[in-house]
């Protein structure tokens, strides 16, 4: 049902959504007044959330702090990669994987099983009924990509049910106790999402060590352009706010 429903309302606490509902509101309303009110905080929350400087600001005190693959000094059993965005399909007639928004979570565990860090890779999460039908899931696509670049076969895993992160982590967490039952594990998922996924696989009792990939802060340097308003970082804020409702309602379900 939590499913469902955070789908269902998903659209109704984007920044975006909030914005449209308040100029509906200033339309609608026969208070001069309150209408002067309504678009000037429209005006400011647009200015706010499309600030190339405050957004990566923002991003860069929400994001877990980067680590060097030299940082990491134990040999994991397991390293687990989330799915969500890993992949990409153009077309029906697309014949070859090609990274998505987070592909960077593939080679971030590629690096790591290359150099030795973690023995096993298991990909967790669904991808949707047709492209599993025709077996081009994201998890499937992207262990032909690791397949593909010298990872064995044998030494990859799949959970293939797991439709959010709540569910990554209960799914992956029967599988690993079942098979490493006293094993160590990392962690392999975007920097902004991982609060939420290591606080779900903590609640349901694994315990992981994180290794972020797929950063969307970095360097920020101020210049004045900096200040003029960007849809790239509009499109960054709704990212951020996206995760940050999402830990709040995780917490509040007590899944994190």
């Amino acid at each position: 049902m939590f499913y469902f429903l955070s789908k269902a309302i998903d659209f109704l606490i984007m920044p975006l959504s909030i914005v449209f509902f308040i100029l509906i509101y200033s339309f609608l309303t026969k208070n001069d007044r309150r209408r002067r009110q309504t678009v000037a905080l429209v005006i400011v929350l647009l200015l706010l959330a499309s600030n190339s400087y405050l957004v990566t600001k923002a991003i860069n005190a929400w994001e877990h702090k980067f680590i060097n693959l030299a940082e990491v000094k134990t040999t994991y059993d397991v390293g687990v990669m989330l799915s969500g965005g890993l992949i990409t399909n153009s077309t029906p007639r697309q014949d070859h994987a090609a990274l998505g928004d987070h592909g960077d979570r593939i080679l971030q565990t590629f690096l790591l099983y290359k150099q030795g860090k973690i023995r096993k890779i298991l990909i967790t999460g669904a991808s949707g009924e047709t492209l599993m039908a025709r077996k081009l899931g994201e998890t499937r696509q992207a262990a032909w990509l690791l397949a593909s670049w010298g990872v064995p076969a044998k030494d990859i895993l799949f959970e293939e049910n797991a439709r959010n992160t709540r569910e990554n982590a209960v799914f992956s967490g029967r599988i690993l106790k079942k098979m490493f039952p006293s094993g160590k594990y990392l962690l392999i998922t975007s920097a902004f999402h991982m609060r939420r996924s290591t606080g779900c696989f903590e609640k349901v009792g694994i315990k992981t060590d994180p290794f972020p990939a797929d950063f969307r802060g970095g360097y920020n340097g101020f210049t004045i352009q900096r200040l003029v308003p960007d849809p790239d970082a509009f499109a960054q804020f709704c990212m951020l706010w996206h995760e940050f409702v999402g830990l709040m309602a995780y917490k509040a379900m007590g899944y994190c």
